[in-house]
């Protein structure tokens, strides 16, 4: 049985070969840990880190590549955001739609924060953050766009509501790096927390984190090849952030994975994958026995994300009858169970579908064949 790959806002299913030659490229020929030794062969794969740290300020408009830093992942960049700038007294806002790498963080520090709700509508979804500002509000960090919803955010409104304010501005990038054009400069965004590894095709284990401003702490202290004699962590980035030997491999993959979707072009890769949206949110809007629980997908406002359930069936049923069946989703609360609350699929999670550049429409008709069959139990 051939798989049918539906889960890439968890991570994207297949990597292009591109990417794939990058890695194995890094490991057969870059293999010297980048800034701590001073043969030709270090010398040269840091080269090739920085070019990639270039390459990656030019896609997302920052025009400062030594403010790229790499992380484990993309819930390591906002603990680092998170942990970095807030301090006692600080208040700060965040959506209803946030992620676990938000809401844990912030239980840890046992912050001061406001829950502004997501609206449909744009002004009101600015006005509810708005009216929750306060004269301590440090940072407004906000999810790109929800990963059971699909819902975008307004990122560009946010980052001139916190210009205009004077507060910081931070943005879980996790679902829209890769399919929307994001602009730091233009955006005003201050912390921009990336995950290459889905709308980048990047391996997995590697995230990035681009700063415009600095972070106060750091999270993780250790060598860096820099200013060995002083025991503090020096505060200059990358190295700053970067303590211990960096992923050289996945990062040579990021920088493949950036070409690739040059290549094909942000809007024409999302114009796909929203087209992939439509058809199943109109194919399943059909079948009486399956609940959606969005409005239809709105072109440049939702990415291709789609929650639903069958009957009166646990989300986990579902996703294992798919599973049976050759098609890999994913069910159950996805790590964002203020999402759910919104939702109110807070005791029963939902399925979720979610497409990638190397989903088809016949992949999607399968799909719709299968639950909509008299048969699907």
């Amino acid at each position: 049985m051939i798989l049918i790959y539906f889960d890439n806002a968890a991570t994207s299913g297949k990597k292009p070969e591109s990417v794939v030659d990058a890695v194995a490229n890094a490991l057969k020929n870059f293999s010297a840990n980048p800034g701590r030794s001073g043969h030709d062969l270090s010398i040269k794969t840091a080269d090739a880190v920085f070019k990639t740290r270039e390459k990656i300020a030019n896609f997302f408009g920052s025009q400062e590549p030594e403010k790229v830093v790499f992380t484990l992942n993309c819930t390591h960049s906002i603990n680092c955001v998170l942990k970095g700038v807030l301090r006692r007294g600080d208040h700060l806002i965040i959506s209803n739609l946030e992620h676990n790498a938000v809401m844990r963080p912030l239980k840890k520090l046992k912050a001061n924060f406001s829950v502004a709700e997501v609206s449909e509508n744009k002004s009101e979804t600015l006005a509810n953050f708005e009216r929750l500002i306060k004269p301590n509000t440090r940072l407004i960090f906000v999810t790109g766009a929800s990963n059971v919803t699909g819902q975008i955010l307004p990122i560009k409104e946010l980052g001139d509501l916190c210009k205009n304010k004077g507060i910081l501005f931070g943005v879980d990038a996790a679902q829209i790096a890769g399919n929307r054009a994001i602009n730091m400069q233009k955006m005003n965004i201050d912390f921009l927390c990336i995950a290459p590894h889905k709308s980048l095709y990047a391996p997995m284990g590697i995230g990035i984190l681009i700063c415009r401003k600095p972070l106060e702490n750091t999270i993780l202290e250790g060598g860096t090849g820099t200013d060995s004699l002083d025991f503090s962590q020096p505060r200059i980035l990358p190295e700053g952030m970067e303590s211990g030997t960096i992923n050289v491999p996945a990062i040579f993959g990021v920088s493949a994975g950036l070409d690739f979707v040059e290549k094909i072009g942000i809007e024409k890769a999302y114009k796909h994958e929203f087209e992939l949206l439509e058809m199943l949110y109109f194919g399943l809007s059909k079948n009486p026995n399956v609940t959606l629980y969005t409005a239809p997908p709105r072109f440049l406002e939702s990415v291709p994300v789609l929650p639903f359930n069958y009957k009166n069936f646990d989300s986990f049923k579902t996703a294992a009858i798919l599973n049976k069946n050759g098609f890999a989703v994913r069910g159950g609360l996805h790590c964002a169970p203020t999402a759910h609350k919104a939702l109110k699929t807070g005791d029963f999670g939902a399925v979720r579908v979610s497409f990638g550049l190397f989903n088809t429409k016949n992949e999607v008709q399968s799909l719709l064949k299968l639950i909509n069959s008299n048969n699907f139990s």
